[in-house]
């Protein structure tokens, strides 16, 4: 039963590694993108669209082919939440329009464009192309539970903790990720030292945007078996904050998408839970995100901050 459950808290995880993820490198350029849970909702549709044209491309089902079935989706997927992330930065750094107000509306569109373009695809075929994405390594049941808990899992979850992992490193580790930070903590300074506050900006939230756009593709085609009628902005939204749980640290990311996600399908393990006991298990992320935000304030120590500048747009003319 525990390896069990340890095993879909970690394929459930995914979903908020790849929104936390993205959203942690958007902060630390220091824009703050509430419309994480709308660009997953388009990545989402980029990866249904870039999948049905694959399979309307096919003669027959049967003809499917495991790699094209994957990585077909997967651009288009990156390609659509790069877009989303685009059209933010446009708004944010160029037009300077306020990012909450940005992020809010560009969450909206998103719900609003994944239900209607959700509801006029041909579903056809795609049960059968998820089992591509769903499949582990050919070991994994034979290995008892280490092959459960570390080779039972698709494509996309590991792609998600090595994407973590490698943001994690740039971003404490290079020079870039130096540069990335103090333009969320001090654009006007990384302005004056010669760095360019609207190009990192403009990539970072771009970037971001991808990366947790793959958040959609895997509640859909992973997670959900290729039923792509449910919407994914209520995991957007506990991507969000999970960053602030995590303090802003991609590799810490991991644990703690893992912990919302075993609270997440706690209920399901529960002894006849009722339906009221499952929905207050489901908000304990919540209050635990809150609780740390409350103590980092009190602690109020600088690596457990957000970045200085998060939410501000800069005016270079005032520097």
């Amino acid at each position: 039963m525990f390896w069990t459950f340890l095993q879909r808290a970690i394929r459930f995880s995914t979903v908020f590694m790849y929104g936390a993820t993205g959203e942690t490198i958007t902060e630390k350029s220091g824009h703050l993108n509430l419309g994480i849970p709308g660009v997953m909702c388009i990545g989402a549709v980029g990866g249904v669209l870039g999948e049905s044209l694959y399979l309307k491309s096919l003669s027959d089902i049967s003809q499917i082919n495991g790699f094209a079935a994957v990585i077909i989706p997967i651009i288009m997927t990156l390609i659509f939440g790069a877009l989303a992330g685009l059209l933010f930065s446009f708004f944010t750094v160029t037009l300077r329009c306020n990012q909450n107000v940005t992020g809010l509306t560009i969450t909206t569109f998103g719900i609003g464009f994944n239900s209607f373009y959700m509801n006029r695809i041909d579903k056809t075929g795609f049960t059968a192309a998820s089992e591509y994405f769903i499949k582990g390594f050919p070991c994994a049941d034979s290995a008892g539970w280490f092959g459960k808990i570390f080779l039972s899992y698709g494509t996309l979850v590991y792609l998600a903790i090595i994407v973590a992992v490698i943001a994690a490193i740039i971003i404490k580790r290079t020079r870039v990720g130096l540069n990335l930070r103090a333009v969320g903590e001090n654009p006007a300074t990384a302005d004056a030292a010669g760095i360019n506050v609207t190009k990192y900006r403009y990539i970072a939230t771009i970037l971001g945007s991808a990366i947790a756009g793959l958040g959609g593709l895997f509640f859909i085609m992973d997670h959900l078996g290729g039923n792509i009628e449910y919407n994914i902005d209520a995991f957007g939204w506990m991507a969000v904050a999970l960053v602030i749980f995590t303090v802003w640290k991609p590799n810490w990311g991991i644990l703690g998408s893992i912990l919302f996600g075993a609270l997440y399908i706690s209920p399901d393990f529960m002894t006849v839970p009722s339906a009221a006991t499952k929905e207050i298990v489901k908000l304990i992320p919540y209050f635990v995100t809150v609780v740390v935000l409350i103590v980092t304030s009190i602690i109020n120590k600088r690596e457990t901050q957000p970045p200085a500048a998060l939410g501000v747009s800069y005016f270079r003319e005032e520097r």
